[in-house]
């Protein structure tokens, strides 16, 4: 079977808008979570999210046009694919398009043009409700106009998992160029669902810290959290065949070298209290990923700040490294850029790869208040160097939704 590398990287989110600002941004502890500026929050209780900042889909469409017809997770998602085709140079080389795929996910989906639409629908009627409202709002339509804008003709998956979408995505197109279907993928997600409708559900559901302090919003694996904060945003990553890679000279940031993919078959919401679904993603990119007790490893852990998934996720970090997990580096970077919902592990598989290379752990940031619950080392508040050579990502979604995905510097 194929080795499989990753090439380019692009992002979106609170913290930056290119992989440089973010990765600055995370290193150094930048929070991007502050009070609701998208709408008038006066109506809900919660107050807080993480909203990308100055973001301008002009600097990535060719035309007006093709932005009104896009919903805002979908330029969310061209935006990222645009700095990751670029870095990884792809388009330069001679390249079969049908062996060229888009594996882009959306938990959600247009959300946000759906809720707009249908203000419209009450307001005026039917008939001004926009022709293009379907295409805006289907889950698939962020991988298909970048599949469309790179010409992408080979195997296309809009994979919807939930929290779990983009890691989801990372690790099938993993698989589908690993056993030979694809020569090159972009893949990634991304969201765009802070509105008034999606933050009434997501507090329903009594998911949301409600505080009205930012450095309080979100707390993962400490004591005192209370939920999470919605984020947004996009991350996209070009995975490639190892020799595809080799022979046009690319730069080659990181070979993926593990991928589990699991079911709690639980709770609609909640996780498996015992965290047996993620036992069994750590467990099995763990083996894959070959990883030993001689490594130095990093997990950017799912952490959300919810009491039930920060407990369950350390039991199971426990179960599959036994003593070992102490040693471990594990940090949440969802302290600082929010829940980016389908968005959110291709932005911490990024942050993997960028620990890796430059061997320096991102923090745990506003973190105060041990958990007995959590007893493992977080990286607490400030970024610690160190020369790690693998680096594990997770991510658990409703529904039961469990993957992880592990990284490599490749030899």
């Amino acid at each position: 079977m194929c080795r499989v590398v990753v090439t380019g990287m692009g992002a979106i989110t609170p913290i930056g808008n290119d992989i440089e600002t973010f990765w600055n941004n995370l290193k150094n502890g930048v929070c991007g979570i502050d009070l609701i500026k998208r709408f008038d929050s006066s109506r809900l209780k919660v107050k807080l999210d993480a909203e990308v900042k100055d973001f301008n889909p002009k600097n990535y469409f060719d035309s007006m046009q093709e932005i009104r017809r896009s919903d805002l997770s979908t330029q969310y998602a061209v935006a990222a694919s645009v700095e990751a085709v670029t870095s990884s140079g792809i388009l330069n080389a001679d390249l079969d398009k049908t062996r060229f795929g888009v594996y882009i996910g959306s938990g959600i989906g247009g959300v946000g043009t759906t809720v707009n639409e249908l203000r419209k629908l009450d307001s005026k009627g039917p008939d001004r409700v926009s022709p293009f409202v379907v295409p805006m709002m289907i889950s698939n339509m962020p991988a298909g106009t970048v599949a469309i804008k790179y010409g992408a003709k080979g195997p296309t998956v809009p994979i919807v998992t939930a929290c779990a979408t983009s890691s989801h995505s990372i690790g099938e197109a993993f698989r589908c160029i690993k056993h030979g279907y694809a020569d090159a993928i972009i893949a990634g997600g991304t969201e765009a669902s802070i509105n008034e409708f999606s933050m009434a559900g997501f507090v329903s559901c009594q998911a949301l810290n409600l505080t009205d302090k930012p450095e309080e919003g979100s707390l993962p694996f400490d004591k005192r959290r209370g939920g999470f904060v919605m984020g947004e945003g996009a991350a996209v990553v070009v995975l490639e065949e190892y020799e595809h890679a080799r022979n046009r000279g690319a730069k080659i940031l990181a070979e993926v070298v593990g991928y589990g993919n699991t079911c709690d078959a639980y709770h609609i919401t909640a996780p498996d209290p015992e965290g047996e679904g993620a036992v069994r993603a750590f467990r099995e990119a763990k083996e894959m990923a070959k990883v030993t007790d001689e490594d130095n490893v990093y997990i950017n852990a799912h952490g959300t700040g919810t009491h039930l998934n920060d407990a369950m996720e350390t039991k199971a970090i426990k179960e599959v490294f036994g003593k070992k997990a102490y040693d471990l580096h594990v940090s949440s970077t969802k302290s600082m850029t929010g829940h980016m919902m389908g968005a959110t592990g291709a932005v911490e598989a990024i942050a993997c790869i960028l620990a890796l290379n430059e061997g320096v752990i991102p923090p745990t940031i506003n973190y105060k208040e041990k958990d007995e619950e959590c007893d493992l080392d977080y990286t607490v508040n400030t970024a610690l160097k160190t020369d790690i050579t693998v680096a594990l990502s997770s991510s658990l979604g409703f529904g039961g939704h469990n993957a992880c995905l592990a990284f490599r510097k490749c030899d």
